[in-house]
């Protein structure tokens, strides 16, 4: 599933799988929540909203069925920037 990027807040991305009506969303302190039964108009508006954050909060958080798991992907980017800056 590809994550369009999010910013502000705790939110760093999402993701939406129409198929099977998942949202993904990427958090800043590493962790992965994939909800269920979301519909699509949901995603379009947590990407199209001026702070996601609160739509988030708002709006998908307690209304959803929650998987919370890490995000996977390439860390070296991240260990470059603390080669770099320590």
């Amino acid at each position: 599933m590809q994550h369009q990027r999010l910013s502000g807040g705790k939110l760093i991305s999402a993701g939406y799988d129409a198929a099977q009506n998942l949202l993904e969303i990427g958090m800043a302190d590493g962790s992965l929540k994939t909800f269920s039964n979301v519909p699509l108009e949901v995603y379009r508006r947590l990407i199209a909203a001026p702070n996601p954050a609160s739509f988030y909060e708002d709006r998908i958080e307690e209304e959803y069925p929650v998987k919370t798991g890490r995000r996977t992907g390439d860390d070296s980017a991240r260990s470059k920037l603390d080669d770099l800056f320590g």
